[in-house]
């Protein structure tokens, strides 16, 4: 696996493959993935974060099932465009996924998506509960669908056939 700038990470699509987003948190990791065509993003199930080893299982799994050929994580920058703890946490988790997979990485600016998320599902009057339950995976769709709307706008969206 190697970190590649969003525009590039079409190219290293087949047929048929997807993109996931993830939504990294310190108790949870957001999923959503792609549609074929790579232009909307859906929420999975979020993985309950465990162990590396643990969590890193569940992912590859899942990316297996939904035939992911790339990833788009979600990178927590602080609002004055600097990058804190977590931002380092999310570039760790990274190098140690990068011992298990070949996919292709992209970071994707995740500054406002939990909120974001947060007001969708109210506007869907989703209740609390089910709220805690759900806000991760639609901070992973959010960010995951802002990066194929860029790509859509900038013309990288084709994936490679």
């Amino acid at each position: 696996m190697s970190v590649v700038d969003l525009q590039e990470l079409p190219a290293f699509l087949t047929a048929g493959q997807t993109l996931a987003g993830l939504d990294l948190g310190t108790k949870t990791i957001g999923l959503s993935v792609s549609d074929r065509g790579l232009s909307l993003a859906t929420p999975r199930q979020v993985v309950m974060r465990k162990k590396f080893t643990q969590d890193a299982e569940a992912l590859l799994a899942a990316f297996k099932r939904d035939n992911v050929g790339g990833i788009v994580i979600g990178l927590p920058v602080n609002m004055d465009g600097t990058e804190g703890p977590r931002a380092q946490s999310t570039r760790a988790f990274i190098r140690n996924l990068e011992r298990l997979t070949d996919l292709p990485v992209a970071f994707w600016d995740e500054r406002m998506s939990t909120v974001a998320a947060e007001r969708a599902l109210l506007e869907m009057d989703v209740s609390r509960k089910k709220r805690a339950e759900r806000i991760d995976s639609a901070a992973a769709a959010f960010i995951l669908q802002g990066a194929l709307d860029r790509l859509r706008a900038s013309g990288a969206a084709s994936p490679a056939r």
